[in-house]
Protein backbone atom coordinates (compact mmCIF):
# COMPACT_ATOMS: atom_id res chain seq x y z
CA UNK A 1 0.00 0.00 0.00
CA UNK A 2 1.38 3.43 -1.13
CA UNK A 3 2.04 5.65 1.91
CA UNK A 4 1.45 9.02 2.62
CA UNK A 5 2.69 11.19 5.57
CA UNK A 6 1.35 14.49 6.63
CA UNK A 7 3.11 16.61 8.45
CA UNK A 8 0.92 18.74 11.26
CA UNK A 9 -2.84 18.05 13.13
CA UNK A 10 -4.08 20.98 13.03
CA UNK A 11 -7.47 21.83 10.55
CA UNK A 12 -5.99 21.54 7.39
CA UNK A 13 -3.73 18.24 8.21
CA UNK A 14 -6.30 16.59 10.07
CA UNK A 15 -8.71 16.87 6.84
CA UNK A 16 -6.25 15.85 4.82
CA UNK A 17 -5.69 13.17 6.75
CA UNK A 18 -9.56 12.05 6.84
CA UNK A 19 -9.35 12.40 2.82
CA UNK A 20 -6.38 10.96 1.93
CA UNK A 21 -7.17 7.60 4.17
CA UNK A 22 -10.32 7.25 2.82
CA UNK A 23 -9.22 7.06 -0.92
CA UNK A 24 -7.21 4.47 0.00
CA UNK A 25 -3.65 5.35 0.64
CA UNK A 26 -1.96 4.61 4.28
CA UNK A 27 -1.54 7.46 6.10
CA UNK A 28 0.73 8.77 9.04
CA UNK A 29 0.03 12.19 10.21
CA UNK A 30 3.41 13.84 12.24
CA UNK A 31 2.73 16.19 14.71
CA UNK A 32 5.07 18.13 17.15
CA UNK A 33 2.60 18.65 20.28
CA UNK A 34 0.88 16.23 22.12
CA UNK A 35 -2.96 16.46 20.92
CA UNK A 36 -2.67 18.59 17.69
CA UNK A 37 -5.50 21.06 16.84
CA UNK A 38 -4.43 23.52 19.23
CA UNK A 39 -5.86 26.54 16.77
CA UNK A 40 -9.65 24.66 16.77
CA UNK A 41 -9.31 24.92 20.48
CA UNK A 42 -8.57 28.20 21.03
CA UNK A 43 -10.63 29.85 18.41
CA UNK A 44 -13.95 32.07 18.74
CA UNK A 45 -12.93 31.79 22.67
CA UNK A 46 -12.72 28.06 23.10
CA UNK A 47 -15.99 27.81 21.17
CA UNK A 48 -14.27 26.90 17.37
CA UNK A 49 -16.01 29.51 14.50
CA UNK A 50 -16.47 26.16 12.05
CA UNK A 51 -17.30 28.30 9.34
CA UNK A 52 -18.93 31.10 7.83
CA UNK A 53 -22.71 31.00 6.87
CA UNK A 54 -21.45 33.15 3.79
CA UNK A 55 -18.58 32.95 2.26
CA UNK A 56 -17.27 36.34 -0.22
CA UNK A 57 -14.32 34.94 -2.11
CA UNK A 58 -13.60 39.03 -2.19
CA UNK A 59 -12.83 39.18 1.12
CA UNK A 60 -10.02 36.88 0.68
CA UNK A 61 -6.12 38.59 0.42
CA UNK A 62 -3.22 37.44 -1.68
CA UNK A 63 -0.34 38.29 -3.18
CA UNK A 64 -1.00 35.48 -5.65
CA UNK A 65 -3.44 34.76 -8.40
CA UNK A 66 -7.06 35.34 -7.28
CA UNK A 67 -8.75 32.78 -9.65
CA UNK A 68 -6.32 30.34 -8.68
CA UNK A 69 -7.30 31.40 -4.51
CA UNK A 70 -10.66 31.08 -5.79
CA UNK A 71 -10.92 27.63 -7.61
CA UNK A 72 -9.01 26.26 -4.30
CA UNK A 73 -11.99 27.01 -2.34
CA UNK A 74 -14.77 26.20 -4.38
CA UNK A 75 -13.47 23.39 -5.32
CA UNK A 76 -14.92 22.06 -1.78
CA UNK A 77 -18.41 24.63 -1.46
CA UNK A 78 -19.74 25.82 1.88
CA UNK A 79 -22.64 24.43 1.90
CA UNK A 80 -20.51 21.15 1.14
CA UNK A 81 -18.25 21.57 3.77
CA UNK A 82 -21.28 22.04 6.17
CA UNK A 83 -22.78 18.86 4.98
CA UNK A 84 -19.54 17.52 6.10
CA UNK A 85 -19.42 18.12 9.66
CA UNK A 86 -23.24 17.60 10.11
CA UNK A 87 -23.75 14.43 8.54
CA UNK A 88 -20.57 13.08 8.11
CA UNK A 89 -19.00 13.85 11.34
CA UNK A 90 -22.14 13.88 13.02
CA UNK A 91 -21.22 17.82 14.42
CA UNK A 92 -24.41 19.71 14.03
CA UNK A 93 -23.78 23.20 13.78
CA UNK A 94 -26.04 26.66 14.28
CA UNK A 95 -26.18 29.80 13.29
CA UNK A 96 -25.13 33.19 15.45
CA UNK A 97 -27.23 35.47 13.72
CA UNK A 98 -25.43 38.80 15.06
CA UNK A 99 -21.92 37.66 13.49
CA UNK A 100 -23.57 34.93 10.57
CA UNK A 101 -20.78 32.57 12.23
CA UNK A 102 -21.22 28.70 12.89
CA UNK A 103 -20.43 27.19 15.90
CA UNK A 104 -21.17 23.61 16.80
CA UNK A 105 -24.14 23.16 18.56
CA UNK A 106 -22.34 22.12 22.04
CA UNK A 107 -19.93 25.55 21.76
CA UNK A 108 -16.90 22.87 22.38
CA UNK A 109 -14.12 23.39 20.26
CA UNK A 110 -12.55 20.94 22.14
CA UNK A 111 -15.58 18.30 20.72
CA UNK A 112 -14.57 19.38 16.44
CA UNK A 113 -10.69 18.84 17.45
CA UNK A 114 -11.60 15.40 18.60
CA UNK A 115 -14.47 14.21 16.35
CA UNK A 116 -11.67 15.30 13.46
CA UNK A 117 -8.98 12.92 15.24
CA UNK A 118 -11.61 10.70 15.85
CA UNK A 119 -12.51 10.48 11.83
CA UNK A 120 -8.63 10.11 10.75
CA UNK A 121 -8.02 7.16 12.60
CA UNK A 122 -11.76 5.71 11.87
CA UNK A 123 -10.62 6.31 8.14
CA UNK A 124 -6.86 4.13 8.76
CA UNK A 125 -4.56 7.26 9.50
CA UNK A 126 -2.13 6.37 12.49
CA UNK A 127 -1.20 10.09 14.49
CA UNK A 128 2.02 10.21 15.89
CA UNK A 129 1.68 12.77 18.33
CA UNK A 130 5.22 14.22 20.22
CA UNK A 131 6.93 13.77 16.70
CA UNK A 132 8.64 16.55 15.26
CA UNK A 133 9.98 16.87 11.63
CA UNK A 134 13.61 17.49 11.42
CA UNK A 135 14.46 16.55 7.84
CA UNK A 136 12.69 16.23 4.36
CA UNK A 137 14.79 15.03 2.05
CA UNK A 138 13.93 13.79 -1.82
CA UNK A 139 14.61 9.90 -2.52
CA UNK A 140 16.58 8.73 -5.47
CA UNK A 141 13.79 7.60 -7.57
CA UNK A 142 11.08 8.83 -6.16
CA UNK A 143 9.19 9.17 -2.36
CA UNK A 144 10.82 10.92 0.48
CA UNK A 145 12.74 10.54 3.57
CA UNK A 146 10.77 12.21 6.96
CA UNK A 147 13.33 12.53 9.81
CA UNK A 148 12.06 12.75 13.07
CA UNK A 149 13.31 12.54 16.60
CA UNK A 150 14.60 8.74 16.77
CA UNK A 151 14.81 7.88 13.60
CA UNK A 152 13.15 8.43 10.19
CA UNK A 153 10.16 7.13 8.08
CA UNK A 154 10.17 6.87 4.25
CA UNK A 155 6.77 8.37 2.31
CA UNK A 156 5.56 8.03 -1.20
CA UNK A 157 3.95 11.20 -1.20
CA UNK A 158 4.56 14.12 1.79
CA UNK A 159 1.45 16.93 2.19
CA UNK A 160 2.93 19.90 4.19
CA UNK A 161 0.17 21.15 6.59
CA UNK A 162 2.56 22.93 9.40
CA UNK A 163 0.56 26.67 9.61
CA UNK A 164 2.42 29.43 9.53
CA UNK A 165 3.83 31.76 12.08
CA UNK A 166 1.09 32.44 14.26
CA UNK A 167 0.35 31.85 17.71
CA UNK A 168 3.30 30.05 18.43
CA UNK A 169 2.56 28.47 21.55
CA UNK A 170 0.25 26.13 19.79
CA UNK A 171 2.89 24.79 17.51
CA UNK A 172 3.26 26.62 14.64
CA UNK A 173 7.25 27.38 14.07
CA UNK A 174 7.33 27.90 10.67
CA UNK A 175 8.99 25.01 9.63
CA UNK A 176 6.82 23.68 6.92
CA UNK A 177 7.88 27.53 5.18
CA UNK A 178 11.60 27.11 5.99
CA UNK A 179 11.35 23.54 4.08
CA UNK A 180 9.46 24.98 1.07
CA UNK A 181 11.94 27.81 0.99
CA UNK A 182 14.96 25.11 0.84
CA UNK A 183 12.86 23.14 -1.83
CA UNK A 184 13.23 25.98 -4.26
CA UNK A 185 9.76 27.15 -4.06
CA UNK A 186 8.80 30.80 -4.44
CA UNK A 187 7.21 32.69 -1.10
CA UNK A 188 5.46 35.85 -0.64
CA UNK A 189 6.86 37.63 2.23
CA UNK A 190 4.99 36.45 5.36
CA UNK A 191 3.31 38.78 7.89
CA UNK A 192 1.05 39.02 11.03
CA UNK A 193 -2.54 39.16 9.80
CA UNK A 194 -5.35 39.49 11.97
CA UNK A 195 -3.54 40.89 15.06
CA UNK A 196 -4.57 43.60 17.31
CA UNK A 197 -2.78 47.30 16.70
CA UNK A 198 -0.98 49.23 19.50
CA UNK A 199 -0.54 52.81 20.08
CA UNK A 200 2.72 54.32 21.84
CA UNK A 201 1.56 56.56 23.85
CA UNK A 202 -1.26 54.44 24.92
CA UNK A 203 -3.36 57.69 24.24
CA UNK A 204 -7.12 55.64 24.63
CA UNK A 205 -5.56 53.67 27.85
CA UNK A 206 -8.55 55.01 30.01
CA UNK A 207 -10.74 53.76 27.28
CA UNK A 208 -9.67 50.01 28.21
CA UNK A 209 -13.11 47.55 28.12
CA UNK A 210 -14.80 50.18 25.95
CA UNK A 211 -16.41 48.26 23.17
CA UNK A 212 -18.86 48.93 20.14
CA UNK A 213 -19.82 48.17 16.89
CA UNK A 214 -17.86 49.79 14.46
CA UNK A 215 -17.15 50.35 10.64
CA UNK A 216 -13.41 50.08 10.03
CA UNK A 217 -11.70 51.21 6.68
CA UNK A 218 -7.68 50.53 6.00
CA UNK A 219 -5.59 52.14 3.03
CA UNK A 220 -1.98 50.76 2.25
CA UNK A 221 -1.23 52.82 -0.71
CA UNK A 222 -3.40 51.25 -3.42
CA UNK A 223 -4.35 48.41 -1.22
CA UNK A 224 -7.73 48.93 0.97
CA UNK A 225 -9.87 46.72 3.16
CA UNK A 226 -13.64 47.47 4.99
CA UNK A 227 -15.00 45.91 8.15
CA UNK A 228 -17.96 45.98 10.09
CA UNK A 229 -18.09 44.90 13.58
CA UNK A 230 -17.05 44.34 17.05
CA UNK A 231 -14.01 47.29 18.13
CA UNK A 232 -12.55 47.03 21.94
CA UNK A 233 -9.98 49.63 23.63
CA UNK A 234 -7.41 47.49 25.30
CA UNK A 235 -4.86 49.11 27.90
CA UNK A 236 -2.01 49.04 25.08
CA UNK A 237 -4.04 49.99 21.90
CA UNK A 238 -7.20 48.35 19.70
CA UNK A 239 -8.53 44.76 19.22
CA UNK A 240 -12.23 43.65 18.05
CA UNK A 241 -13.11 42.12 14.45
CA UNK A 242 -12.92 44.80 13.07
CA UNK A 243 -9.69 46.25 13.77
CA UNK A 244 -8.24 43.05 13.37
CA UNK A 245 -9.70 42.60 9.63
CA UNK A 246 -7.81 45.35 8.60
CA UNK A 247 -5.01 45.17 10.80
CA UNK A 248 -2.36 43.49 7.73
CA UNK A 249 -2.41 46.53 5.68
CA UNK A 250 -0.98 48.17 9.52
CA UNK A 251 1.46 45.52 9.70
CA UNK A 252 2.75 45.52 6.27
CA UNK A 253 3.38 48.93 6.41
CA UNK A 254 5.04 48.62 9.39
CA UNK A 255 7.40 45.73 8.28
CA UNK A 256 7.86 47.73 4.75
CA UNK A 257 9.44 50.58 6.05
CA UNK A 258 6.54 52.22 4.19
CA UNK A 259 4.56 55.04 5.45
CA UNK A 260 1.90 54.44 8.21
CA UNK A 261 -0.65 52.83 6.71
CA UNK A 262 -4.07 54.21 7.35
CA UNK A 263 -6.56 52.81 9.81
CA UNK A 264 -9.92 55.03 10.14
CA UNK A 265 -13.19 54.67 12.34
CA UNK A 266 -16.76 55.31 11.61
CA UNK A 267 -17.79 54.57 15.66
CA UNK A 268 -21.67 54.00 14.78
CA UNK A 269 -20.49 52.86 11.42
CA UNK A 270 -22.81 56.09 9.80
CA UNK A 271 -21.79 57.91 7.12
CA UNK A 272 -20.44 61.67 7.92
CA UNK A 273 -23.94 63.22 6.25
CA UNK A 274 -26.04 61.39 8.91
CA UNK A 275 -23.93 62.65 11.96
CA UNK A 276 -24.05 66.23 10.24
CA UNK A 277 -27.94 65.96 10.21
CA UNK A 278 -28.74 64.64 13.76
CA UNK A 279 -26.04 67.58 15.31
CA UNK A 280 -27.69 70.67 13.22
CA UNK A 281 -30.74 72.29 14.87
CA UNK A 282 -32.02 74.64 17.03
CA UNK A 283 -32.40 72.25 19.82
CA UNK A 284 -31.72 72.94 23.51
CA UNK A 285 -30.99 69.43 23.74
CA UNK A 286 -26.97 69.01 25.08
CA UNK A 287 -24.70 67.76 22.08
CA UNK A 288 -23.34 65.65 24.68
CA UNK A 289 -26.87 63.72 25.12
CA UNK A 290 -26.86 63.04 21.58
CA UNK A 291 -23.72 61.23 21.31
CA UNK A 292 -24.10 59.35 24.29
CA UNK A 293 -27.38 57.75 22.45
CA UNK A 294 -25.04 56.45 19.53
CA UNK A 295 -21.92 55.35 21.47
CA UNK A 296 -20.63 54.24 25.13
CA UNK A 297 -20.84 57.38 27.63
CA UNK A 298 -16.56 57.28 28.26
CA UNK A 299 -16.24 57.32 23.78
CA UNK A 300 -18.76 59.65 24.02
CA UNK A 301 -17.13 62.35 26.47
CA UNK A 302 -13.56 62.06 24.97
CA UNK A 303 -14.91 62.55 21.16
CA UNK A 304 -16.83 65.55 22.23
CA UNK A 305 -13.70 66.77 24.30
CA UNK A 306 -10.91 66.00 21.37
CA UNK A 307 -13.39 68.41 19.38
CA UNK A 308 -13.55 71.26 21.89
CA UNK A 309 -16.74 70.94 22.39
CA UNK A 310 -17.71 72.47 26.36
CA UNK A 311 -19.79 69.86 28.23
CA UNK A 312 -22.77 71.65 28.32
CA UNK A 313 -22.87 73.11 24.58
CA UNK A 314 -26.76 72.76 23.48
CA UNK A 315 -27.33 71.69 19.37
CA UNK A 316 -28.73 75.31 18.93
CA UNK A 317 -25.33 76.76 20.22
CA UNK A 318 -22.88 74.02 18.31
CA UNK A 319 -21.23 76.29 15.58
CA UNK A 320 -20.30 75.18 12.23
CA UNK A 321 -16.56 75.10 13.38
CA UNK A 322 -17.23 72.82 16.12
CA UNK A 323 -19.80 70.63 14.10
CA UNK A 324 -17.08 69.89 11.56
CA UNK A 325 -14.87 68.45 13.69
CA UNK A 326 -17.05 66.53 15.87
CA UNK A 327 -18.60 64.76 12.66
CA UNK A 328 -15.02 64.06 11.83
CA UNK A 329 -14.34 62.46 14.80
CA UNK A 330 -17.52 60.75 14.86
CA UNK A 331 -17.17 59.26 10.91
CA UNK A 332 -13.35 58.89 10.40
CA UNK A 333 -11.36 58.93 13.29
CA UNK A 334 -7.90 58.88 12.26
CA UNK A 335 -7.01 55.78 14.73
CA UNK A 336 -3.00 56.26 16.35
CA UNK A 337 -1.64 53.06 16.01
CA UNK A 338 1.98 53.08 15.92
CA UNK A 339 2.38 49.25 16.29
CA UNK A 340 0.74 45.94 16.16
CA UNK A 341 0.97 42.42 18.73
CA UNK A 342 2.73 40.74 15.54
CA UNK A 343 2.62 36.80 15.56
CA UNK A 344 2.35 36.69 19.84
CA UNK A 345 -1.45 37.13 19.14
CA UNK A 346 -1.80 37.05 15.20
CA UNK A 347 -4.50 34.71 14.70
CA UNK A 348 -2.98 33.62 10.43
CA UNK A 349 -0.18 34.16 8.59
CA UNK A 350 -0.32 36.36 5.96
CA UNK A 351 2.06 35.29 2.57
CA UNK A 352 3.10 32.19 2.09
CA UNK A 353 4.08 29.86 -0.45
CA UNK A 354 2.91 31.57 -3.84
CA UNK A 355 -0.46 29.42 -5.46
CA UNK A 356 1.54 29.55 -8.68
CA UNK A 357 4.16 27.01 -7.30
CA UNK A 358 1.17 24.59 -6.56
CA UNK A 359 -1.03 22.84 -9.22
CA UNK A 360 -4.96 24.03 -8.00
CA UNK A 361 -6.27 20.23 -8.61
CA UNK A 362 -4.07 18.58 -6.51
CA UNK A 363 -2.18 21.21 -4.72
CA UNK A 364 1.26 19.15 -5.63
CA UNK A 365 3.81 21.27 -5.73
CA UNK A 366 5.41 21.95 -9.40
CA UNK A 367 9.03 22.00 -7.57
CA UNK A 368 9.05 19.17 -5.61
CA UNK A 369 7.12 16.24 -7.13
CA UNK A 370 5.37 14.08 -4.55
CA UNK A 371 4.94 16.95 -1.92
CA UNK A 372 1.67 18.31 -1.47
CA UNK A 373 1.03 21.65 0.36
CA UNK A 374 -1.94 23.34 2.26
CA UNK A 375 -3.79 25.70 4.74
CA UNK A 376 -1.95 28.45 6.32
CA UNK A 377 1.43 27.74 4.85
CA UNK A 378 0.05 28.86 1.08
CA UNK A 379 -0.56 32.55 0.08
CA UNK A 380 -4.12 33.80 1.13
CA UNK A 381 -5.76 34.22 4.30
CA UNK A 382 -9.61 35.84 5.27
CA UNK A 383 -11.32 37.54 7.37
CA UNK A 384 -12.73 37.00 10.88
CA UNK A 385 -15.52 34.25 11.28
CA UNK A 386 -14.60 31.34 9.98
CA UNK A 387 -13.28 32.29 6.49
CA UNK A 388 -9.86 30.85 7.30
CA UNK A 389 -11.21 27.33 8.55
CA UNK A 390 -12.62 26.97 5.86
CA UNK A 391 -9.95 27.70 4.03
CA UNK A 392 -8.02 25.18 5.47
CA UNK A 393 -10.62 22.77 5.16
CA UNK A 394 -11.06 22.98 1.36
CA UNK A 395 -7.42 22.84 0.90
CA UNK A 396 -6.97 19.80 3.47
CA UNK A 397 -9.08 17.95 1.74
CA UNK A 398 -7.98 18.88 -1.94
CA UNK A 399 -4.29 17.88 -0.92
CA UNK A 400 -5.69 14.54 0.59
CA UNK A 401 -7.68 13.73 -2.54
CA UNK A 402 -4.54 14.80 -4.50
CA UNK A 403 -1.83 12.60 -2.71
CA UNK A 404 -4.40 9.67 -3.22
CA UNK A 405 -5.60 10.24 -6.79
CA UNK A 406 -1.81 10.32 -7.81
CA UNK A 407 -1.53 7.16 -6.33
CA UNK A 408 -4.16 5.78 -8.43
CA UNK A 409 -7.21 5.81 -5.65
CA UNK A 410 -10.74 6.95 -6.87
CA UNK A 411 -11.29 10.88 -5.18
CA UNK A 412 -14.14 11.17 -3.20
CA UNK A 413 -17.16 12.97 -4.79
CA UNK A 414 -18.05 16.39 -2.41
Amino acid sequence: MTRVAIVGAGAAGLMAAIHAARAGASVTVLERTKDGGRKILISGGGRCNVLPSVLDERRFVTDSSRPVMGRLLRAWPLEAQRRFFESDLGIPLALEPDTGKLFPVSNRARDVRDRLVAAAREAGAEIRFGATLRQLEPRRGGGWSLGIEGGSIGADRVILATGGLSVPNTGSDGIGLTLADRLGHALSPTYPALTPLLANPAVHAPLAGVSLSVGARGRRGREAATSIGGFLFTHRGYSGPSVLDVSHLATRSRLLGEPRAEIRIAWTGEPAEAWEARLRGQSRQAVATVIRAAVPSRLADRLREEAGVPADRTLAQLTRTERTRLVGLLADYPLPWTGDEGYQKAEVTGGGVALGEIDPGTLESRRAPGLHLCGEILDAFGPIGGYNFCWAWATGRQAGLGAARNLGAAPEPA
